[in-house]
């Protein structure tokens, strides 16, 4: 009966989203048939019946009978004209966007129709606690979790912002048409409203039609920020702290400043090959990423005082308020004079709040009067004003009277009595805000300001500080020194307490910005410095002769670099960026990422480059730098660089000086960043993933020799060939013995988290954390199981290798039957598709070759090679093995299922008509045909008798199996998480890049 009973269920649910299908399909057709006429609906309708016809026919098995209705269907494609199959492209297209709407919003609903939740913070508690694991023990581990997650500018989002916007319009639609009260006139609202989205989706341009720089990609950055982060990390840390002080668990709440998970970003830092990143773009973005914080702040800061309306507060409250009050009562002549030098400016960029002015503060410099005042000394005394300068001052009037009314419309500081103190407080804190947001606009403006520090706030201390006043007034007021209870708890730990725990989350700046260079770039700037002094050329020295000569300098306490030192433009860049990084410090930056690292040399060249511009900045400054030294994170990359990064990294610690610093400026922290695109391309994905399994296992056994903690930092890309995939396995699959691992950060494509509302990003930030507590569990027991899984790795890589770099054919086949080139020329990032401009696979970065292989729906960058391993394993006898290997060991386990998706959604039929349209020779067309009984045989393979790598057909060549379920053009949506198949829908998403 039960089973029975969850039948129904599900099919109320599932009939549920087939309503919402229909619902969107339909009203898409009406769209259509407005703007395009019965003839383009015929048309449109007869493709489609016939791309079902063949799905059907050939899940049936009525290959003959498909092939001819699929030769139909191609013929009438072939006959329609460009403008014709250009609608008939974007209809499909629109209509999988909406399929894929109503997909992710039935996840949703079926998310919160879930009683209990596996992953939930309520169940992994319960687990730990009854497993044994001491309450105090829990805490303290949750309260010291430290996980960051980096979003990257990566070009893996080819929607614009613009129809994500829409997208997420219309699912709130969706959810809003659940609701059991709709009266009739609402539900038809309702309609009109989705009919007005999906109308405005269609007249809308799909493409960007300028390539964004560098700053459009960090404002996009900011927005997901805004629209999702701001809101989900309240909700996570309700959720955290909910089930830490529950009885059961440890019955203590977690402290409101404690910070389980933070932010970061490579968009304006990332220069790795993109000339476009520039030193000025690195510090406009920060400036940027401080403005939005400001900003957003200030709108808590609005909606926390309308809240707080209450009287009641403590004595030390009450006496700041008060000393407020006697600051605002003394009589300030220059009130009117200082209100007269703020002029209206445009801000940074395009706000949210468009045709909102913003005020800014003019500098003593500025030519601007106020009107009436003359400053002493002016220049411009007795004369009669430009025009220019007439309308300034015009402008400057109008300001004034703006400034009174707002004054009149604001609530007055007086001391008459009944006054609320915890809106005086915070009104204090607001004004302060708006000051520093007009002085980041100075900043960004490069105009010069020249403020009291006492004025506005530079660190999350000084604003957590009267915000921490307000909240434990709340909790706790005293009179005549007795100590009452307010009743006001249930306020404190409303809006407030959300406002504190995102300052202690996003800090002044939402995000730290990443600085990331190549390691060769530091190489050529060491080669100008080292010639020039006639040192010899610093890149031609063996490894112990670099290293000798860093140490020794970075013991120095004199700059390197000659002030006025001629070098090439690209050097100039390096020794530029370095300048602005001290300019910044570590206050607004996060870390210094070497790409393509090596060798320990790697980095005490950045080392030495930062320290030497911190004397050089601080010696021009006449002060120390802000903040302290960036920390240096080496990445490694290729599967030789993965194989010898436990090395490198003892050779890095076995340095006194590096050690020393190490300890005394990271508190004895040590970050080491693992490569998982790069590394997929070179070897592989299976051969990837085990070389990064044995990496991260080196890497930390190193720090620990030398007790330096480390943390890891995984730059995973949203698909599978990228090391894609569901965090909370990632996480569960790491290598055993990470108990010393402090940290982690993750590398995430930001677009991944561009359609999330709160509640969605949330949950997604859940899976992230949560799943780091019950981390340390399952391992390779048996050490046979590594012996199996080299021998796979190693039969994996050769057969890879030898189909992609040492097939001479392979190259041009690649460039003829994918769309290589031409996602070169898609404005979707601003970072070139390849490291040099040189052909070949090695100078091709890992998103387009991904990007590529999934337009084709082969998909070959997640299974080349891993068919051929398994194979070998099995009839080497390792069946057994592979059995319990997959039944025990989590990280053989995840591996395989995730392969075992992307076979299951590579499309052999569709790849097959790429061929036929674009490769011309047959010996190049022979390599496609390979390849494609190569997935076939993948998909055939199974381990030990489980279910990875389960086949999708039984035909045993690929040219007649057809795993499509509909023979139509799929978008490349960017869902949220992405990669996850969508079985319900009976269609398969692309594999997202």
């Amino acid at each position: 009966m039960p089973e029975t009973t969850d039948d129904i269920a599900e099919g109320i649910s599932f009939q549920a989203f087939e309503d919402d299908c229909r619902l969107l399909g339909s009203l898409l057709h009406d769209v259509l048939l407005l703007e395009l006429g019965p003839h383009f609906i015929h048309l449109f309708e007869r493709i489609r019946i016939l791309a079902q016809s063949v799905a059907t026919m050939r899940g049936a098995g009525m290959e003959d009978t498909g092939a001819a209705v699929e030769r139909q269907l191609e013929a009438e494609l072939a006959a329609m004209s460009l403008e014709d199959s250009l609608s008939i492209a974007r209809a499909f297209s629109h209509y999988l966007n909406l399929t894929g709407i109503a997909e992710r919003y039935h996840r949703v609903r079926k998310s919160r129709s879930e009683v209990h939740l596996s992953k939930s913070c309520d169940d992994i508690f319960d687990k730990l606690i009854q497993g044994g694991v001491p309450p105090e023990e829990l805490y303290d581990t949750v309260c010291k979790q430290g996980v960051e997650i980096v979003l990257t500018a990566h070009p893996t989002q080819i929607n614009r912002r613009t129809l994500q916007y829409k997208h997420l319009r219309i699912a709130h639609l969706l959810e809003f048409n659940e609701r059991p009260d709709l009266s009739h006139e609402d539900r038809e609202m309702l309609i009109e409203d989705l009919v007005r989205e999906i109308t405005a989706l269609w007249q809308t341009d799909e493409l960007r039609r300028h390539k964004p720089t560098p700053v459009d990609e960090a404002r996009a950055g900011l927005h997901i920020v805004e629209q999702s982060l701001w809101k989900a990390i309240p909700r996570y840390l309700r959720r955290v702290s909910n089930a830490l002080k529950k009885v059961a668990h440890t019955g203590k709440p977690l402290p409101l400043t404690c910070t389980p998970i933070k932010f970061g970003s490579w968009m304006g830092g990332d220069r790795d090959g993109n000339p476009n990143v520039t030193a000025k773009v690195t510090r406009d973005v920060s400036l940027m990423s401080r403005w939005m914080a400001i900003d957003l702040y200030i709108r808590q800061l609005d909606n926390l005082s309308f809240e707080l309306s209450t009287k009641k507060c403590s004595e030390k409250l009450a006496s700041v308020a008060n000393e407020i009050l006697l600051k605002g009562l003394v009589p300030d002549a220059e009130c009117i004079g200082s209100e007269a030098q703020i002029r209206i400016v445009k801000p940074p960029w395009n706000p949210k709040r468009q045709g909102i002015q913003i005020p800014t503060e003019k500098s003593d410099d500025s030519p601007v009067q106020s009107p009436g005042r003359t400053r002493p000394g002016s220049s411009h005394m007795g004369r009669t004003p430009s025009a220019g300068q007439l309308r300034k001052m015009l402008f400057t009037e109008s300001k004034i009277g703006r400034s009174s009314f707002r004054k009149l419309l604001e609530p007055s500081l007086s001391d008459r009595p009944g006054i609320t103190p915890y809106r005086i407080v915070l009104g204090n804190v607001k004004e302060k805000m708006m000051k520093t947001r007009r002085r980041l606009e100075l900043l960004l403006e490069d105009l010069p300001c020249d403020y009291d520090p006492a004025e506005y706030y530079e660190t999350p201390d000084q604003l957590l500080e009267p915000l921490t006043l307000c909240y434990e007034s709340l909790y706790v007021c005293f009179n005549y020194f007795v100590k009452q209870s307010c009743g006001s708890s249930i306020l404190a730990d409303g809006r407030l307490a959300d406002l504190i725990r995102r300052v202690a989350t996003f800090g002044m700046v939402l995000m730290k910005l990443d600085v990331r260079q190549e390691s060769g770039r530091h190489a050529e700037a060491l080669d100008a410095v080292t010639s020039y002094l006639d040192l010899g050329i610093y890149s031609e020295w063996d490894e112990e002769k670099k290293l000798d000569f860093l140490t020794r300098e970075l013991k120095g306490k004199r700059p390197l670099v000659p002030p006025y030192i001629e070098v090439a433009a690209d050097v100039q860049e390096v020794l530029d960026t370095f300048r602005v990084a001290a300019e910044l410090g570590s206050d607004s930056l996060g870390a210094y990422v070497i790409s393509m690292a090596s060798n320990a040399s790697d980095v005490l060249a950045v080392e030495l480059l930062q320290k030497d511009a911190r004397l050089t900045v601080s010696g021009d400054l006449g002060r120390p730098c802000p903040g302290g030294t960036l920390r240096v994170v080496p990445l490694f990359e290729t599967v030789k660089d993965l194989r010898e990064a436990g090395s490198a990294i003892r050779n890095l610690l076995a340095i006194d000086w590096y050690r020393e610093h190490v300890i005394k400026n990271h508190n004895g922290h040590q970050e080491v960043m693992v490569g998982y695109s790069d590394s997929g391309k070179d070897a592989g994905r299976f051969t990837a993933a085990w070389e990064l399994y044995k990496a991260q296992e080196d890497v930390v056994a190193a720090c620990n020799e030398f007790g330096i903690k480390v943390t890891l930092f995984h730059g995973r890309g949203g698909s599978i060939g990228r090391g894609g995939g569901p965090t909370y396995l990632a996480i569960q699959s790491q290598p055993p013995g990470h108990s010393s691992v402090d940290g982690a950060r993750r590398d995430g494509a930001g677009q991944v988290r561009a359609a999330q509302d709160g509640g969605a990003a949330a949950g997604d930030l859940h899976d992230g954390c949560a799943s780091r507590y019950p981390a340390a569990a399952a391992s390779s027991r048996d050490p046979h199981w590594r012996h199996v899984m080299e021998e796979i790795s190693r039969v994996s890589c050769a057969h890879y290798r030898s189909t992609v770099y040492e097939d001479p054919s392979f190259i041009t086949y690649f460039q003829e039957a994918t769309p290589q080139a031409e996602l070169g020329y898609l404005n979707i990032g601003s970072r070139p598709a390849k490291r040099k401009a040189t052909p070949g696979i090695n100078n091709l970065r890992a998103i387009p070759w991904v990007f590529a292989w999934t337009q084709t729906r082969l998909v070959l960058p997640a299974w080349l090679g891993v068919g051929k391993g398994l194979q070998d394993a099995l009839d080497k006898g390792h069946t057994e093995e592979l059995r319990a290997m997959y039944d025990e060991w989590p990280f053989f386990q995840s591996t395989l299922d995730l392969i075992e998706m992307v076979v299951a959604k590579a499309d052999a039929p569709m790849a097959k008509h790429y061929d036929d349209v674009l490769v011309s020779s047959p010996e190049r067309r022979a390599v496609g045909e390979e390849l494609r009984r190569e997935l076939a045989r993948s998909g055939e393979m199974r381990a030990g008798g489980q279910r990875a790598l389960q086949a999708i057909g039984e035909q045993p060549e690929p040219e007649e199996a057809d795993r499509e379920q509909a023979a139509v053009p799929q978008s490349h949506e960017h869902a949220a998480g992405g990669g996850a198949a969508t079985a319900a829908t009976g269609r398969r998403q692309p594999e997202a890049p």
